[in-house]
């Protein structure tokens, strides 16, 4: 039999760590970061790795939105805009953005755009959820068909309901007249120009709230609903009582993110309507593009000021979505 010979066991030397940071050590006594300077070396290296994300969020989130505050409080006409000695007004954009007629019809618009689309949103798009939900033979197919609305451009969608919705020669007026119903003037009648491109924005955001929906009904415990049953509840009992609270979580940040969203829609309003007929479908991304692009002499302040007031609007619904959530998880 072969014998296995063991390399003789070497007795540790206590003075051995002591030479290695002697050599480690420059002539002047300091110890090289190479060698022995491993924190500084981590936290260059996470420095470095942050170093992008950082330059990005000041080039494209920080600085633009320091030159909106800054061309909200100062009076910037085209030649100021150019030579950069805008005199400085303090509020004086806001308080006559919060004076113009437009404002009380944009902010209503807005709310109304805003509300309506995400409510009708988030109902169809659980109840689509909780359909696909039985993993039935053709599931997979047709959502990924309940996909196209949200994967299109917006200008596509918007012409194409822009088309659809037309007085005279749309889809949706030669079906209405099929039964009997006259033509409805979708896209120029102060009574409905809202209305349509609140229809618009819904077909267009229920397959994001399906998608969120859909994976959180997948985290739910199949053994809740087994001993549901199992309890004799029904379908409308099961869901409230299991499905929708579970779902809270979820709901939350869909809402959160739907509200964002849907409070900066430009395109589609602008392609459909223009904000009209007479500011009836205006809303306040619309009215801030019209304040600093949509004129010969354009009104900077007024238009970032507006910008702004979204922007705040944005962050006071972003912090009561932190509130809920870390009441949620007290």
């Amino acid at each position: 039999m072969a014998t296995v010979k063991m390399a003789p066991h070497r007795a540790a030397d206590p003075a051995a760590g002591d030479r290695r940071r002697e050599a480690s050590a420059a002539p002047g006594g300091r110890v090289l970061p190479g060698l022995c300077g491993g924190r500084l070396g981590r936290g260059l290296t996470a420095w470095a790795f942050l170093a992008p994300l950082v330059v990005y969020l000041a080039a494209f989130y920080a600085y633009p939105l320091y030159r909106n505050l800054d061309l909200s409080l100062k009076d910037y006409t085209v030649r100021s805009f150019v030579s950069g000695d805008a005199p400085f007004t303090g509020l004086a954009n806001y308080r006559k953005v919060f004076a113009d007629p437009t404002f009380m019809p944009a902010l209503t618009n807005t709310l109304l755009f805003t509300v309506g689309s995400i409510t009708v949103q988030y109902v169809l798009g659980l109840a689509l959820a909780v359909f696909f939900n039985r993993r039935f033979r053709l599931s997979a197919t047709l959502r990924a068909l309940f996909l196209v609305p949200w994967l299109l451009p917006l200008i596509v969608s918007a012409s194409t309901w822009s088309w659809m919705l037309n007085s005279e020669s749309g889809v949706v007026n030669s079906l209405l007249s099929g039964v009997g119903i006259g033509p409805v003037h979708w896209l120029t009648s102060p009574d409905w120009s809202l209305t349509s491109v609140v229809i618009a924005n819904i077909w267009i955001g229920i397959p994001f709230n399906l998608v969120i929906l859909y994976s959180g009904l997948q985290n739910i415990p199949g053994e809740l609903y087994e001993a549901a049953a199992l309890d004799g509840a029904g379908p409308w009992q099961t869901f409230r009582r299991i499905t929708f609270p579970l779902l809270r979580p979820v709901t939350t940040i869909t809402l959160l993110l739907g509200f964002v969203y849907t409070l900066k829609v430009f395109d589609l309003v602008w392609i459909m309507t223009r904000g009209g007929p007479a500011n009836s479908s205006t809303t306040l991304s619309t009215w801030s593009y019209q304040l600093g692009f949509g004129s010969m002499l354009p009104h900077f302040g007024p238009g970032a000021a507006v910008g702004n007031l979204l922007i705040l609007i944005a962050l006071a619904f972003g912090l009561l979505h932190l509130y809920i959530r870390r009441r949620q998880d007290a």
